[in-house]
């Protein structure tokens, strides 16, 4: 329900980039407790702007990538540390921010199958009585 009222907002021409939502709102958007959010701030993966009393005000833009943080989070199994590769590379590779979940679920996909077919290998290799090699 605040979701759509705040996107309702958002649609009506408020600026996506206005700091204007305490850590407590957003918490409660993204379903995380404020921790976590400070951690994301700590991490530099989500940062966002302070009020004149220093308090964590986040913009319309910081919801949409607090929900891809937690997309990759919950969904792909991805840790803080490679969410912050990630858009590292979604930087250097210079992803619109509207293509960075297509991306990055083109990219998990690849995994996948990449992990079904070393799987696939395993049990080729066993069934020839051969134990597959570790990677390192």
């Amino acid at each position: 329900m605040a979701t759509e009222v705040l996107m309702s907002k958002m649609e009506k021409g408020f600026d996506s980039d206005k700091p204007m939502f305490p850590i407590s709102v957003i918490a409660d958007l993204l379903q995380v407790h404020q921790r976590t959010l400070r951690i994301y701030n700590e991490e530099k993966i989500l940062v966002p702007e302070r009020s004149p009393k220093n308090r964590r005000l986040y913009s319309f833009n910081d919801i949409e990538k607090g929900k891809f943080i937690q997309y990759m989070s919950r969904e792909l199994g991805i840790n803080i540390i490679g969410i912050k590769i990630i858009f590292e590379l979604l930087k250097q590779q210079k992803v619109k921010a509207e293509d960075q979940k297509a991306f990055i679920d083109e990219i998990a996909k690849n995994i996948n199958i990449t992990h079904e077919m070393q799987q696939q290998n395993k049990e080729k290799l066993s069934r020839r009585g051969r134990k597959p090699a570790t990677v390192a």
